[in-house]
């Protein structure tokens, strides 16, 4: 599906002519005879990219969910903190009134002074000439567009935002500036849309600035300097941004977009001292390293916020097309920072192996019992060694990534509101709710959910030491490369997982891909299982002590060599295990019916496995709970999709 923009007719702006582009409800201007990221030969003057519709149909939505929230959430408190003090008022009325009445029997009322009101009377006065304020008193929501380009993205908030009450939209080159000036003017929100042409590292050192010199860390009843939503979109890398963006934005659930198109740096492994050097951590050689890069950049965003006493609440991190979008939540809270180190990991890839994966956490924080014996609380301490130089599975050496951000990388409650969105969204506004939508979904069954503590600890610090259980993905087609063997199907390797009780989901980095709590051990005894009912491979193919050799020995489909040698005698090459045809036609008797929910709690894993078989009924098992006809993954909508060249600024 390609992106939808409408290009209308000529327009004259001051004696110049240009071309209307129109993107929801924001209209630009582009000068005439300039390509609209079509014609890749000719250098653009401002950079605009209608590729990136996605993203921004995207952030508008996302910021609409989160504003939202954080608005009522805030006419709660403030709500709250009014009643409390309310309260406290009229106790203060009540000994003035008394006061009042002893001084009345005292003195004798003045003529001509007005009888003092009811205390009824004031109070209605006082709640009407409050609902008054609060009708005619728009919230403050302040919006920074760091690298502002055309001003798309700033006057599409403008527009389609309608809480929103002021949005700064930069941009370091001056044409730009002039260019979002003129958009600004076109589109009638001069009075929301105010342009600055500057770095964004400036722009937000000065918030910074602003708000120390107004007192507002030390007095938090001032009103904040600070924006409510940030969003930086360079082009290639948003790292050098990182540590401003956590201090401009507020530090009560601020909202950072971030989006970063480096995908050769933070998914590749040609770059690893780039990785490193911009995100603290080396990338992924694998089927998962899209979702690596995602942790790489979040936990680069954690660690500059944790200097400053910032927690981050990672809600929706996407690796889309060629670039990643995160939305992070960023909170003032130094008792949340100290879990930072329990939630930060490493990874042991066997990357030029099986492809399995060991992740080793830096530190662990350990619920322990309290003194008094009548609660829990959190211990910290250093992390114990787990992973070996070699793959358990295959013998070959395990390399090191990382570290990189290992808590939960989505937040359900985010994406379930925005869902919500989706049905009410008009969509000749947003033209890209379809692949929106199945996107979300697949991100929502990423969401696999890890075991509970069961300590009595608070619930605050119950929700900081979460960490992401099952991270990363697998995909069968990769495990069946590995060993040579015919591919299952999607259907029928998740049936296979829920049939031994484990949960398969999927990713929205990689079609076919596979989203499981089932541990590795528990995987490849399924490809094995999976040879040896439906897909003989030949022994003759593998060459001895090479990683598919040792992992086939390991998983008992391989023999030694004395019994291959005696196979290989009576002309036997076709690897299959003795009387699978037998059980095969007895599993599929009546009597071996398939185990149902309230069993497989009462049957162990080594019981599910003598009922597996891979027929229609495994398969259909591995539909159950599919959501129908979704957009999930985006096709490529014309050669040579990518990002375009950087633009000339001047």
């Amino acid at each position: 599906m390609t992106d939808k923009t409408t290009e209308n007719a000529t327009v004259e702006v001051d004696g110049a002519q240009f071309t209307t582009v129109t993107e929801g409800l924001a209209t630009i201007l582009v000068p005439q005879g300039a390509k609209v990221g079509e014609d890749r030969s000719e250098v653009q003057q401002v950079f605009y990219n209608p590729i990136q519709q996605y993203n921004r149909d995207l952030s508008v939505l996302a910021i609409k969910a989160y504003g939202e929230e954080a608005l009522e959430k805030r006419k709660n408190r403030k709500q709250t903190k009014d009643a409390k003090h309310g309260k406290k008022r009229k106790r203060g009325d009540e000994n003035g009134v008394a006061a009042e009445a002893t001084d009345k029997t005292e003195q004798p009322e003045q003529a001509g002074q007005p009888a003092p009101q009811p205390e009824s009377q004031l109070a209605q006065e006082d709640q009407s000439s409050a609902n008054i304020s609060a009708n005619t008193t728009k919230p403050s929501f302040k919006m920074l567009d760091a690298l502002s380009a055309s001003g798309l993205r700033a006057l599409r908030y403008a527009r389609e935002l309608p809480f929103v009450t002021s949005i700064t939209a930069n941009d370091l080159s001056a044409s730009a500036a002039k260019s979002i000036k003129q958009n600004v003017k076109h589109n009638n929100v001069e009075d929301i849309v105010s342009v600055t042409n500057g770095d964004a590292l400036a722009v937000m050192y000065r918030t910074i600035a602003d708000s120390l010199a107004n007192g507002e860390g030390s007095k938090p009843w001032k009103k904040s300097s600070k924006y409510d939503v940030i969003d930086l979109d360079p082009y290639g890398t948003a790292a050098p941004f990182f540590d401003a963006a956590v201090q401009a934005v507020r530090d009560d659930g601020g909202l950072l977009c971030i989006t970063c198109t480096d995908s050769a740096v933070w998914a590749g492994h040609a770059y690893c001292e780039k990785a490193f050097s911009l995100y603290g951590g080396t990338p992924i050689h694998g089927m998962h390293s899209h979702e690596a890069g995602l942790r790489l950049i979040i936990n680069a965003v954690a660690t500059s916020a944790a200097r400053y006493g910032l927690t981050i609440e990672p809600q929706l991190s996407l690796s889309i097309d060629f670039y990643t979008k995160v939305f992070i939540r960023i909170t003032k809270s130094p008792q949340a920072v100290k879990f930072l180190g329990s939630k930060t990991m490493v990874v042991h890839s066997c990357d030029s192996g099986c492809g399995a994966w060991e992740t080793q956490y830096l530190m662990r924080a350990k619920a322990v019992p309290n003194k008094k014996g009548n609660g829990a609380y959190y211990k910290y301490g250093m992390a114990l060694g787990a992973a070996d130089q070699l793959c358990k599975h295959c013998g070959t050496k395990m390399h090191v990534n990382g570290p990189m951000y290992g808590g939960q990388i989505h937040s359900r409650e985010f994406i379930e509101r925005l869902l919500k969105q989706i049905p009410e969204a008009d969509k000749s506004v947003y033209g890209t709710l379809p692949r929106l939508e199945g996107m979300l979904q697949n991100a929502l069954e990423e969401l696999i959910p890890g075991p509970e503590e069961t300590a009595p600890v608070e619930r605050r610090d119950k929700e900081y030491a979460k960490i992401d259980h099952y991270p990363f993905f697998v995909i069968p087609g990769k495990l069946a490369s590995t060993v040579s063997c015919a591919t299952p199907g999607d259907d029928m390797f998740r049936g296979a997982l829920k049939h031994l009780g484990y949960m398969a989901g999927r990713s929205h980095c990689r079609p076919g891909s596979i989203k499981t709590d089932a541990p590795w051990s528990t995987l490849w005894w399924i490809m094995s299982e999976w040879i040896r009912q439906k897909a003989p491979i030949k022994a003759s193919k593998f060459k001895e002590h090479t990683a598919p050799w040792r992992l086939l020995k390991n998983i008992g489909i391989l023999k030694d060599e004395a019994e291959a040698g005696a196979g290989a005698a009576n002309g036997q090459d076709d690897v299959k295990m003795e009387g699978v045809e037998g059980e095969v036609k007895e599993a599929e008797k009546p009597s071996a019916e398939e185990p149902t929910a309230a069993d497989k709690k009462t049957f162990t894993e080594e019981d599910l496995r003598k009922t597996l078989v891979f027929n229609d009924d495994l398969a259909r098992l591995g539909r159950e709970g599919k959501v129908q006809k979704l957009v999930r993954y985006q096709m490529n909508p014309r050669e040579n999709w990518g990002p375009l060249t950087k633009a000339k600024s001047n």
